[in-house]
């Protein structure tokens, strides 16, 4: 499958204690100004603004006003008032950004971020925080990207230590830290330090991305991060003003990403009646292979979800146009997912040269591996481009789990928590 989201709501199954804050103080943007009586119950704002340490990835602008470069919005935000996000902010002509807790905590087969040139088979520990820069209608994780901005989404997240991150999963025997579920640009600074204790422990990380980046925030995270998946979600700018964004920052983002050297993939989630037209997943396309014809495609399966509850969901017919789109733009590698079984050839890997079989899938189950240990076709001897292990040891799991007790994380937040 190529949709990277929660199997269950985080904290549902953490030991829960009561409300802790990383400091005695409420914030005065959550509930300091609720009436006195109201004070002692925080409220996931209060929890949110708490958890922070000053940020990276910004300058200070006059009148106390800040620029963040985390994402391409470059929001110049004011004193007392948060970014686009809704979990960057400034107080006191100082950038604030998250720390010490995730979101959720889930262990994927790597097929699911989706990574299918990316070391198949291998678990990748996945860990989110909260928030996003974009209010997609159809987002699928929806309670931890849409928190702050959204009454209705709220998590309970867990007090988290890189340290902590990383010993769990190397308990669970993964290969892959990867940052995902909410928009992990806008959390690079908390990543970036449970990626460094990552790399310590001999493990790859990643980001699961929609792409919205900066130069400044590539920089930052070059030296941290091996591989990138980037959510183009459409050709047409228009529809990217629907999401909260715009497209060029995501098209200047996918061509850094490549020249810089990160393993890129790249996914669009075709829907019907939203960016599904011929002429849309041709130009989508064509610009992918006029960075390389060797960046994997995926096309992936929409399903009604989250606010978006009009279009028909993705049939396989849909998938398989696109994927044809997609090879006769020229791209190498195109794949279609969300939908099992139903795709022909789409979920497989094949030599480009000699069209070898040479990574059988269904779903995220890997049933067949035959490259050979430096990454290359038997048959033909041609490099496939990825990065791949010596050799195939088998799958964990072929399907997204939930760590025991969340890999003991527990909630900082009690069960009932307000906006």
């Amino acid at each position: 499958m190529e949709c990277d989201c929660l199997v269950a709501a985080s904290g549902a199954d953490a030991s829960v204690r009561s409300a802790r804050l990383t400091g005695t103080r409420l914030s005065k943007m959550g509930s300091g100004n609720a009436p006195p009586g109201l004070r002692c119950m925080p409220t996931l704002r209060d929890i949110v603004y708490e958890n922070v340490r000053e940020g990276e990835l910004y300058e200070k602008l006059d009148r106390n006003r800040v620029r963040c470069f985390a994402c391409g919005h470059c929001c110049p935000i004011p004193e007392g008032q948060p970014g686009v996000c809704k979990v960057r902010y400034n107080r006191g002509g100082t950038l604030y950004v998250p720390w010490g807790y995730a979101g959720a905590v889930q262990c994927d087969p790597i097929e699911k971020k989706p990574f299918f040139h990316a070391y198949p088979g291998a678990l990748a520990y996945s860990f989110g925080m909260l928030g996003c820069d974009l209010h997609c209608s159809y987002c699928q994780n929806w309670v931890t990207s849409q928190a702050l901005r959204d009454p209705t989404a709220v998590g309970s997240p867990l007090a988290a230590t890189p340290k902590r991150l990383v010993q769990q999963a190397l308990h669970q025997g993964a290969k892959v830290l990867v940052s995902t579920y909410n928009e992990p640009l806008i959390t690079s600074e908390w990543a970036v330090a449970v990626f460094k204790e990552a790399r310590a422990a001999e493990l790859l990380t990643a980001f699961v991305s929609n792409g919205n980046g900066t130069p400044q925030v590539l920089e930052y995270l070059r030296p941290w991060v091996d591989l990138y998946k980037v959510d183009l979600k459409s050709f047409d700018d228009r529809h990217y003003h629907q999401l909260g964004g715009r497209l060029q920052p995501i098209l200047d983002t996918i061509r850094r990403l490549y020249e810089m050297g990160f393993w890129l993939e790249i996914v669009t989630l075709v829907i019907p009646g939203f960016n599904d037209s011929d002429d849309e997943l041709q130009r989508l396309t064509e610009f992918i292979a006029s960075v390389s014809t060797d960046i994997p495609w995926h096309a992936t399966a929409f399903h009604k979800d989250y606010k978006m509850t009009d279009p028909d969901n993705t049939s396989a017919e849909i998938l398989m146009r696109a994927g044809e789109i997609g090879r006769k733009s020229g791209l190498r590698y195109v794949y279609a997912g969300n939908l099992p079984g139903e795709v022909g050839d789409l979920e497989n890997t094949r030599c480009h040269n000699c069209r070898q079989l040479l990574v059988e899938r269904y779903g995220y189950l890997i049933t067949r591996y035959h490259l050979t240990s430096n990454g290359c076709c038997p048959s033909c001897g041609t490099r496939v481009p990825g990065r791949w292990a010596r050799e195939f040891n088998g799958q964990i799991t072929a399907h997204p789990f939930v760590p025991h007790a969340r890999s003991g994380l527990f909630s900082i937040l009690g069960p009932s928590v307000s906006m």
